[in-house]
């Protein structure tokens, strides 16, 4: 990360880049700050699995494992978006971030509820939502990414209300 980011703040000082060149540069500031929160995200998700290995699960993992190829698949996709300047790909990655938003929210659902039931449960039902959630801003990452790669080619953030610089061609 502080070698790509010092590689940018390099290109923007010396070399003064305009329209589309500062939007790839300024993206990639952007880019690499979403990677190396997925990258944390990951390795909390992968200390909560160890913590979690060899005991029974409170429910049965349904929603947990699919948001968890979702979201691999996102922040694979977003990359390759990103790379490539694959604009419907982009956007079909800012698309499946509703389904990992829905599955956040029944493992909320049901964890919650299962803790009602069972006291004893709470310990394990926190570390789920924990990946739950995990999982969930790993695919927001994945989703600005995408976002990124979509301003670097249009000049306009599809999250933001203006566009940041006027449309250009490629």
């Amino acid at each position: 990360e502080r070698q790509v980011e010092q590689r940018c703040l390099n290109i923007l000082a010396r070399h003064q880049p305009l329209a589309g060149d500062l939007r790839t540069v300024g993206a990639a500031l952007k880019v690499i700050t979403d990677l190396e929160r997925i990258s944390d995200n990951a390795t909390d998700i992968g200390e909560i699995v160890l913590r979690l290995a060899g005991q029974r699960f409170i429910k049965p993992l349904v929603d947990i494992p699919m948001m968890g190829d979702i979201t691999s698949n996102m922040v694979r996709d977003a990359i390759t978006a990103y790379i490539n300047k694959d604009m419907d790909l982009a956007m079909d990655v800012c698309l499946r971030d509703d389904t990992i938003d829905n599955a956040f929210s029944r493992v909320v659902l049901d964890v919650t509820g299962i803790m009602r039931q069972n006291p004893d449960s709470v310990s394990q039902a926190v570390d789920l939502m924990f990946v739950a959630k995990y999982l969930e801003r790993m695919a927001d990452h994945a989703t600005n990414i995408a976002e990124w790669a979509i301003f670097v080619e249009t000049g306009i953030h599809p999250n933001l209300n203006d566009a940041v610089a006027p449309a250009m061609p490629a």
